[in-house]
């Protein structure tokens, strides 16, 4: 068993108002940002962390949320220069902070850039007008397409444009409109995610009117087309680039990786190799809790049984594209020579939603539209 390469996730929680659709750990602001305060209580945090990975380097850092980018530029450097002292962080690391159109300008992208952060992802969902007012967004289209302009000229290594698909009432040539217009602004990264009613929010006790499933599968197959006649490489599920521009911080998620998770509700997964452990992690989730003195940021802890590593580790690799190393799955899991495995990785074969090499599986094209079926097999 081997340590895989390592991540810090940090979750800001708070957003001008929730969507509807959301289920993160997000949280309405109502006053005031306490920046100075919560920036003070993850660096603590991390702190309080850094024993749970020795002098292991971090080799990318994700700010997420909630709206990150309602956090000032300078909070940003000064948790930044925070994290370079709590922990060894890779001179080269990616550093990405996600962004909400309607809370951005030109400048603070320039601030953003200067704090050290070298990517942001841009959660536009929609150009059009219907669907962001139905999604609850706080932007509209001619704000989503400046934010895009802002993270092109702002001299980062790369930006990303989140996209939905699947809307409620989106027809065929809608869906690839919005398409169309996030290819134009040539974005190096395109997430690009259908649409799910998750429990406990307003869509799921409120359902609205989406696609059948044959037009979202029309609109799959040709946003997908569309997206590779631009230049654009499938690599995951759901996320599409432009050559040498994957997300190595989400890249790291899918191969099984370790990270460290900081921020309210934050998750986090740490290998120890030398005990043959796999510990996950999650902290306090509401943000009254979280900053409360003389508490442990800790809500949960559990080591990740030898019976369930198998599962989780496919359930992760198997999102992606390129090929899955077989050393991998005995390195990142400890675990050798599982007959179970082997009659699940057989039953993909033969249902031609897994191919094989002598040194790696690979999912296929069928096996990613039936990813669910396919990930079933490991349980």
């Amino acid at each position: 068993m081997r340590n895989p390469a390592l991540g810090l996730y940090i979750h800001v929680p708070w957003c001008v108002q929730k969507c509807p659709y959301c289920d993160f750990n997000s949280h309405t602001l109502k006053q005031s940002l306490p920046e100075a305060e919560y920036v003070a209580h993850l660096l603590d945090d991390l702190a309080a962390d850094a024993h749970l990975i020795d002098d292991r380097m971090v080799t990318s850092i994700f700010i997420g949320g909630g709206t990150p980018s309602l956090l000032s530029a300078e909070a940003i450097a000064t948790l930044l220069a925070g994290v370079r002292q709590r922990v060894a962080l890779s001179p080269s690391a990616e550093i990405t902070l996600e962004a909400n159109p309607g809370t951005v300008e030109s400048e603070r992208f320039t601030g953003y850039q200067q704090a050290g952060v070298n990517r942001i992802s841009i959660g536009i969902q929609s150009f059009q007008h219907q669907h962001l007012q139905r999604l609850g967004r706080i932007h509209d289209a001619a704000q989503a397409q400046a934010a895009a302009g802002y993270a092109r000229s702002a001299k980062l290594r790369s930006f990303n444009l989140d996209l939905m698909h699947g809307l409620p009432e989106q027809s065929l040539e809608n869906a690839l409109g919005d398409l169309r217009t996030a290819i134009g602004q040539n974005p190096p990264h395109l997430s690009w995610y259908q649409l799910t009613l998750e429990p406990n929010t307003p869509f799921y006790s409120r359902p609205p009117e989406l696609p059948d499933d044959d037009l979202l599968w029309e609109i799959q197959a040709q946003g997908h087309a569309l997206l590779e006649a631009n230049g654009y490489r499938q690599y995951e599920i759901s996320a599409y680039s432009q050559a040498h521009h994957q997300c190595q911080h989400n890249l790291n998620y899918w191969r099984f990786g370790d990270y460290l998770g900081i921020g309210c509700g934050a998750h986090g997964k740490i290998t120890n190799a030398t005990a043959g452990t796999i510990t996950r992690t999650v902290k306090v989730k509401h943000p009254r809790g979280y900053m409360q003195l003389n508490r442990d940021y800790l809500d949960q802890r559990h080591l990740v049984a030898s019976e369930d590593r198998p599962f989780e580790f496919f359930m992760n690799r198997l999102r992606l594209v390129e090929p899955c190393p077989k050393e991998e799955f005995s390195a990142f899991t400890g675990i050798e020579n599982d007959a179970t495995i082997s009659r699940a990785i057989q039953t993909g074969f033969e249902q031609e939603l897994l191919t094989e090499t002598a040194d790696a599986w690979q999912v296929t094209a069928k096996g990613r539209r039936y990813l669910n079926s396919l990930l079933e097999l490991f349980v």
